[in-house]
């Protein structure tokens, strides 16, 4: 997929998969992970989620990486909080005590970039990628990533010839190919939510399931 159609995405307003909450699969799995206080996070494709706040709020130094400048402008803006801005690299950075937004590509982050990461989240970065996009971004996650990095991942899972993504469908054969070489990947939770989405009801869908993983890096 191109940068041009998450763009457009913001630029339209069309963003239902911006949740109006926090994650409550994140806040009941995330202390399981024992992740220190004060370790640094990274959030591939954060988007303006108000997860990057909890996770701020945990003590947490959040590192969110958005193609969309618009997204991390109103989720300053709807915190009202000013943020710093500066270049680094490829990327635009807007930084706010424990929150650092930056704005690019996110296959232009460097191992050095994110050296001191100890932990991930993406509940909206997997699903949001095509299947070529899906083998690149997790080849580039792992190689970027320092080992002993933990994660949580999330994941939807239907029947992808009823309807086209994204958010695209994650099977978990396919998590377990995709990490599984590198990582230990352990399902904790999985959830039928098919009921929950009009769009997937209206178009037909029989199954729609949400998976929640634990990543660990060996």
């Amino acid at each position: 997929m191109q940068p041009e159609f998450w763009h457009k995405k913001w630029a339209s307003n069309q963003i239902g998969f911006h949740l109006s909450e926090v994650n409550p699969y994140l806040q009941r799995h995330w202390p399981e992970l024992s992740i220190p206080a004060t370790a640094r996070v990274l959030v591939p494709l954060c988007g303006k989620s108000l997860d990057l706040a909890w996770l701020a709020g945990r003590g947490h130094q959040v590192l969110g990486v958005e193609l969309s400048e618009k997204a991390i402008e109103d989720f300053f803006n709807e915190h009202q909080i000013q943020p710093q801005i500066s270049e680094k690299g490829a990327f635009k950075v807007y930084r706010s005590d424990a929150i650092e937004l930056w704005c690019g590509d996110f296959f232009a982050l460097t191992a050095s970039d994110v050296a001191d990461c100890v932990a991930f989240y993406d509940r909206a970065a997997l699903i949001a990628l095509p299947a070529p996009m899906r083998e690149r971004y997790a080849a580039h996650l792992q190689q970027i990533l320092p080992q002993g990095v933990q994660g949580v991942l999330i994941t939807l899972d239907y029947d992808q010839a009823q309807i086209p993504g994204p958010p695209f469908a994650v099977g978990d054969d396919e998590v377990k190919r995709l990490l599984g070489d590198l990582w230990q990947v352990q399902a904790l939770e999985e959830r039928d939510v098919l009921g929950e989405s009009w769009k997937f009801l209206q178009a037909g869908v029989t199954r729609l399931e949400e998976r929640v993983y634990r990543v660990s890096g060996r």
